[in-house]
């Protein structure tokens, strides 16, 4: 039986050979088609997502949220979901897509799946509630630097039974150079939209997030992963703030040119 829906699985990647394939695997059987936009691999992701059937298109990478909305524009059908290379689907998860697919009613134009993430083998049961499966001609991803989602209100998602395992450490220093990226891009944007730097919020914002991460999600249960999450989160907000000072700091030839100012002057 043709199930009502159609879906495209659209995925963007980059050097991910390593996990890519698990994540394919894990949603052939709701795909009605995979599509994966490489952005540059030197590795074998390109090959791996070919031998399993996907259909791979190569687009320099330009940002997460125009990369994403790239991708879903290549897809054949409206329905898109959309999964990173380092996601899993679990078996739930695609028995509540598979569900919907053959629901002939269309209740909502998006709908929020559950994703866990691991950290130093640990896996947090406390989770988040993400935008991932959606009509690409009634909703598109924000066009953000960093933290791209589908632009649709929260009360007017549907959810999907089931969990989106996302299996994201690597490892600590590229964890730390994650951070580093994203904080960067944050930062660009906060001073794009004009936003200000305040000393009270990065005073304040690095340990409230440590005391939410540790004592409020309960991290202090899983030892020593659940600890150095919270401080990385904790390290997150600061870099944040400190980035944003950065951008509204004097450029480094005006600053060196006062720098050498004052030596004259205190040398007189």
């Amino acid at each position: 039986m043709t199930s009502s829906k159609q879906l495209s699985v659209v995925m963007i990647a980059q050097d991910e050979q390593e996990r890519i394939e698990q994540s394919i695997l894990s949603c052939m059987h709701v795909a009605d088609e995979i599509v994966v936009v490489d952005g540059g691999s030197k590795d074998n992701t390109v090959q791996i997502a070919e031998r399993l059937g996907c259909r791979v298109i190569h687009h320099a990478f330009e940002g997460y949220a125009k990369q994403r909305n790239f991708a879903a524009d290549q897809a054949v059908h409206d329905w898109i979901f959309f999964i990173d290379a380092d996601e899993i689907v679990s078996k739930p998860l695609a028995l509540s897509i598979m569900k919907w697919k053959e629901n002939k009613e269309e209740e909502t134009a998006a709908y929020a799946v559950y994703r866990i993430g691991n950290f130093l083998n640990k896996w947090f049961e406390q989770g988040e509630y993400l935008v991932r499966l959606y009509h690409r001609k009634r909703v598109k991803i924000n066009d953000t630097h960093v933290h791209e989602r589908p632009d649709v209100e929260e009360d007017k998602t549907g959810q999907l039974e089931g969990v989106l395992w996302h299996n994201g450490f690597r490892s600590i220093e590229d964890h730390v150079q994650r951070f580093n990226r994203y904080t960067k891009l944050e930062a660009e944007q906060a001073y794009e939209q004009k936003q200000k730097f305040h000393m009270v919020n990065m005073l304040w914002r690095p340990p409230a997030k440590f005391v939410q991460k540790y004592m409020v999600h309960q991290l202090y249960k899983k030892g020593v992963a659940g600890f150095a999450v919270a401080v990385f989160w904790s390290y997150y907000e600061f870099m944040k703030q400190i980035k944003l000072y950065e951008k509204y700091m004097p450029s480094s030839s005006l600053a060196s040119k006062r720098g050498r100012e004052e030596v004259k002057v205190a040398n007189k």
